[in-house]
């Protein structure tokens, strides 16, 4: 007999099909009733002998699959795998799934939400207004700027596609494989991460969190960007330094920031003392529409599990090289 264990907030709140999906299966389930996002401690006390893991962001490590003898599949809510100890799943005998599509349109809708916000000081002036403060402040617009992008799978590729009709005046593109179908126009063109550092006015991240994208802006990079240059992070927490963030911040070194994902979630830190950082909750993929379709999938990739079908969302092979 299965049992599910689902641990994502929030779960069927806004489609209550993903429940119904359970309740077709008649398998003993369980729903996070902690009501956010668990520890690893607390995630290892709770898993027991459940076989099905539905999942967040929480910290699924070694010890935790290790405590869960009869575990046989985690099926992620979302896209990021950087949660999950997938040598240890492997090793285990673990089957791993994600729901890597269904994200793609809220992320890159908020990410232009949020380089318009930071270009014009939106945050600010929101701010300055509630404390009865009437200030008007002078912004940049997408003509005048050169945007680099950095990661052009799902999310990064439909930023670009939003960007294609801002009239931008340069787009910088960088990841690991180039596709020149993208960069089809003359006011876009492929470069090495080294050329987005130094020719932008605004970067724009959208790459996984693994052992070689942990860090990969610190210091050295951003003392090669622009006076005045933009940051927009929608991806990983863990990407940028977070204290070198800071310190560009505060030095002026960074115009401004615009960050929805942070190493330690939720998050504590001192960008928050920071007026040209805009912060938000890791919220990119929180639009009702994106939102119900991850859980449906994740969902229903659980109930092929459990009937014994072939998996069709299991992780590529290629996620574990970096192992």
């Amino acid at each position: 007999m299965h049992k599910v264990l689902i641990t994502s907030v929030p779960f069927g709140q806004k489609d209550r099909k993903p429940i119904e999906i359970l309740d077709s299966l008649s398998v003993d389930y369980e729903i996070n009733k902690i009501g956010r996002k668990l520890s690893e401690e607390e995630l290892e006390s709770m898993i027991g002998d459940f076989t099905v893991l539905v999942a967040g962001t929480e910290p699924i490590t070694r010890k935790v699959m290790e405590s869960a003898p009869d575990l046989k599949l985690i099926s992620r809510i979302g896209i990021g795998l950087d949660n999950v100890d997938l040598k240890a799943a492997k090793d285990l005998g673990i089957n791993v799934s994600y729901t890597p599509d269904a994200p793609a349109p809220a992320v890159s809708e908020l990410t232009i939400g949020l380089m318009i916000s930071i270009m014009r000081s939106i945050q600010i002036a929101n701010m300055n207004m509630h404390q009865g403060n009437w200030n008007r402040f002078f912004g940049r617009r997408f003509e005048d700027l050169t945007i680099g992008i950095i990661g052009l799978g799902r999310i990064g590729k439909r930023v670009l596609d939003h960007l294609n009709g801002f009239r931008c005046k340069e787009i910088l593109l960088s990841d690991l494989v180039e596709d020149h179908h993208i960069a089809s126009k003359s006011d876009i063109r492929w470069v090495d991460k080294e050329t987005i550092y130094s020719d932008s006015d605004l970067i724009t991240l959208h790459i996984p969190l693994n052992r070689s994208t942990h860090n990969l802006i610190g210091s050295k990079e951003i003392a090669m960007m622009k006076d005045d240059v933009m940051l927009v992070n929608t991806s990983r927490g863990g990407i940028i330094d977070e204290i070198e963030l800071y310190n560009g911040l505060k030095n002026g070194k960074i115009a401004s920031a615009a960050i929805d994902v942070f190493e330690i979630e939720p998050y504590e830190g001192n960008l928050s003392s920071l007026d040209n950082c805009l912060i938000t909750s890791h919220m990119g993929s929180m639009t009702q529409d994106c939102r119900s379709r991850m859980e449906i999938e994740a969902t229903e990739e659980a109930a092929r599990f459990i009937k014994g079908e072939k998996l069709e969302l299991a992780i590529p092979k290629d996620e574990y090289e970096n192992l």
